[in-house]
């Protein structure tokens, strides 16, 4: 990996500020690096070269005391999210050709704190599967092993941040599209608790099961993203007008935090390499002077049949009118999901409520007497990239799902923050993943621990041996 695209966001924008690296300099290497990675794993739908260059050309003059924060920062952008100018197909034949005349909040926030997007992600068609593949675009490779899948759906983001193209990448998470990803891949991702960050790209602004999040390769970089795009907004009527404050470092003592330790949220099958990475990361909270404890929640997979359900019935009241026209070009499985959507009732629809009620009833139980709840991110690792979602929901007699993710839960849960970071690999050599869930609105809590695990077994010397340049 080029020496600057192996650094973090942090130390970019701060050799930027201080003079030592220009913005065209970072802006060069990334797009050396992605003219590399884009053929083995393709993570970009779209890379805008020329405007990058002639953006770190007017960043340069800029540089100085006053300096905003990410100034001449190369960043990516998922092609679900919609910039300005610029066409933003969300995977799909339908919005092939649509160039969005405004930037939501996030776009905004970044371009003014001095970021250079210089792509948009890859995504499944309308962000709706673990699978990074659209009629579009095509499949996004794991860099681990490119026969894998990347996760999805900010499956471009995850490998764009894991190979270095870009050291901060968005995505949105709607059931866990910005934690399997970074789990697959190796990375961090951070579903921020609900409003954190405003979310003012949907039909519909009473969602709330949905966010942005930050990919990274640090916590300290997490954080950064984070306090970039923070911070309320009025077209966003969930958006938290005073989030917790982040600290200006992370304290790694962990003394006098109790944490629940859940290996499968009471009814997933587990992979044994997710197990045994599971207890080792507990082991390390242990050392850093936190109490960790084995709990039972009481859910069961109804609480995944329930996630899906409302996806089908939110993909149905988003999309639906897409199938006159493009059903033919449709993923098929989009189209399977969008006519669920459709059939269902609206008292089935509002139970899926009265279930999340018990299931918050429970976690909240648990909160009364710990700081986090620490779990899986994904039940197993990386599978193969010619897999699909239909895979992963077989549910036996006794209960025990055979799912990919444990991401979505926390969704019907929304106002919790769910971070996930790497907690080693498979004896095959695919990353695992954990999840710090913290109480609503915690995030400072959720980093706190993340930081804490990475001081103590660090990952982001990590790099995809697949993904080494050639020696010159």
């Amino acid at each position: 990996m080029n020496e600057l695209c192996a650094l973090s966001a942090c130390e970019q924008t701060r050799l930027v500020r201080t003079g030592q690296v220009s913005p065209l300099e970072l802006v060069e290497a990334a797009l050396n690096r992605i003219e590399f990675v884009q053929p083995i794993c393709n993570p970009f739908a779209f890379v805008f070269a020329d405007e990058a260059r002639r953006q770190a050309r007017e960043a340069e003059k800029l540089i100085g005391p006053d300096a905003p924060p990410l100034l001449g920062l190369p960043v990516a952008f998922k092609d679900f999210t919609p910039t300005a100018g610029q066409r933003t197909t969300r995977g799909s034949f339908a919005f092939e050709n649509w160039v969005p005349d405004r930037d939501p909040a996030i776009v905004r926030r970044f371009k003014e704190a001095g970021a250079i997007i210089i792509g948009k992600t890859t995504t499944p068609e309308f962000a709706y599967s673990s699978f990074t593949r659209s009629p579009l675009w095509g499949k996004t490779s794991n860099p681990w092993d490119p026969s894998r899948c990347a996760g999805g759906s900010s499956g471009g983001s995850g490998v764009a941040v894991t190979t270095g193209c870009v050291a901060l990448a968005e995505g949105t998470d709607m059931g866990g599209s910005v934690r399997i990803p970074a789990a697959l891949c190796g990375c961090v991702g951070l579903k921020p608790s609900l409003g954190r960050i405003p979310m003012d790209i949907l039909p519909t602004v009473f969602d709330d099961m949905s966010h942005f999040g930050p990919l990274a390769r640090s916590i300290d970089d997490t954080a950064l993203f984070l306090s970039v795009a923070e911070g309320p907004d009025e077209y966003d009527i969930s958006s938290q007008r005073q989030p917790l404050p982040l600290p200006d470092q992370f304290l790694t003592d962990l003394s006098g935090f109790r944490i629940a330790v859940s290996e499968d949220l009471d009814f997933f099958e587990v992979h044994p390499d997710v197990r045994s990475n599971l207890a080792r990361t507990v082991q390390t909270l242990n050392d850093a002077g936190a109490t960790a404890e084995t709990v039972t929640l009481g859910w069961s997979a109804d609480l995944v049949t329930a996630w899906n359900q409302w996806w089908c019935v939110y993909l149905a009241a988003a999309f639906a009118d897409c199938l006159n026209q493009y059903r033919q070009r449709m993923d098929p499985e989009v189209v399977t999901l969008i006519e669920a959507g459709s059939a269902m009732d609206a008292v089935s629809f509002a139970r899926i409520d009265q279930l999340r009620t018990q299931q918050w009833h429970q976690l909240a139980k648990l909160f009364e007497r710990f700081d986090a709840l620490i779990c899986p991110s994904m039940a197993q690792p990386a599978p193969d990239n010619d897999a699909s979602d239909n895979d992963f929901l077989k549910i036996e007699a006794d209960g025990r799902l055979h799912g990919l993710d444990m991401t979505g839960v926390f969704n019907m849960v929304s106002q919790c923050p769910s971070l996930s970071l790497p907690s080693g690999t498979t004896k095959s050599g695919l990353p695992t993943s954990v999840q710090i869930v913290a109480r609503r609105f915690d995030d400072p809590t959720a980093l706190r621990i993340g930081a804490a695990i990475e001081a103590r077994q660090p990952w982001t010397e990590w790099t995809p041996a697949a993904l080494h340049p050639p020696q010159q």
